[in-house]
């Protein structure tokens, strides 16, 4: 295997040149060399680490692109390069592809359990409902809005109801 000594990406033996970089591929001669898995930023990040660590694969998390706005909100948004082994490389990358932070190419992801009968009469989900107009949906977020409203009231109203006629009873 060669990896670019700049990104830590690993590329096939045919490669000569990192695409990305244009920096000349070496051989990965020490299977500690750490090397490029993925790139994820907060609770994205936090989750891969977490589940390597749980599985006994050492990382790494190198900055990538940092944001001066993070330091005022209070909260890391930056991009890091997640890196780890190259000996535990294949096994890093299937717990990523288990915890669904690395999808694998052409993988589909269906629910074997739901079923979508044929001659019934049922429309499938996707043509089961209509696309809403912009009018059509702020006229639906209003008076969603409205029978909320009216109905915290009617609690409010209900309960001073109650604890005044329970007043009546004892008082």
């Amino acid at each position: 295997m060669k990896y670019c000594k700049k990104c830590k990406h690993i590329h096939n033996d045919g490669d000569q040149h990192c695409p990305d970089c244009k920096v000349q591929l070496v051989d990965v001669s020490d299977n500690n060399t750490p090397v490029y898995l993925l790139s994820a930023s907060g609770f994205e990040l936090e989750r891969v680490k977490s589940a390597l660590n749980d599985s006994g694969i050492p990382s790494d998390a190198v900055l990538k692109k940092d944001s001066s706005a993070d330091a005022g909100m209070g909260c890391d948004f930056s991009e890091y390069d997640l890196l780890v082994p190259f000996q535990a490389y294949e096994k890093a990358y299937d717990v990523c592809v288990g915890i669904g932070a690395i999808k694998e190419e052409n993988e589909k992801i269906l629910d074997e359990d739901v079923t979508v009968p044929t001659n019934s009469g049922v429309k499938p989900a996707d043509e089961q409902f209509e696309e809403m107009s912009g009018a059509k949906r702020t006229t639906v977020k209003v008076v969603s809005a409205i029978l909320f409203l009216l109905l915290v009231a009617a609690v409010i109203y209900g309960t001073d109801f109650i604890t005044g006629f329970i007043k009546n009873l004892f008082g």
